[in-house]
């Protein structure tokens, strides 16, 4: 049964939360930084605002190292029969 007390389960040891700090620095860096906000809803603009400067210039994440970049070969030995 679902908890109604608005907690929700949040993983400690999960690799996604490496990329959640990255995302927390940008995020308070874009939205946050050097702001004073009076209420509620000048924290929600702020943060409108900032995820859609962030989603404009998102690329998407690529797991692993890229591929070493192919070989050109200088000799070509060819076997005739």
């Amino acid at each position: 049964m679902p908890s109604t007390s608005g907690h929700v389960f949040i993983p400690v040891g999960a690799c996604w939360l490496n990329l959640q700090e990255g995302w927390w620095r940008i995020f308070r860096k874009a939205a946050l930084a050097g702001q004073t906000f009076a209420g509620p809803d000048e924290i929600t603009q702020a943060t409108e605002l900032a995820t859609a400067q962030l989603n404009a210039r998102a690329k998407p994440w690529v797991w692993g190292r890229p591929a070493p970049p192919t070989r050109r070969l200088h000799r070509q030995y060819v076997y005739r029969l």
